[in-house]
């Protein structure tokens, strides 16, 4: 498995589009470790470079706001 840490943002688009292709492999099989390792490295590489809210509090500040009509 030739995987290397994401560095650039294009190395992040490259992982997320790898991820789309790999969402149907089986797990326990080469292509489910591949996307094992490359969601690992997407979601550190988030970590680091977006603000992303606590699901939690992302779902409690969603449900009280009024919804559209």
């Amino acid at each position: 498995m030739d995987v290397t840490p994401i560095k650039t943002r294009r190395d992040y688009r490259r992982a997320l589009k790898e991820i789309e292709g790999l969402m149907d492999a089986k797990r326990r099989t080469p292509e489910g470790d591949r996307l094992d390792v490359l969601v690992a490295l997407v979601e550190a590489w988030e970590a680091k470079h977006y603000d992303l809210p606590d699901p939690i509090e992302a779902i409690k500040y969603r449900a009280e706001r009024p919804r559209a009509p």
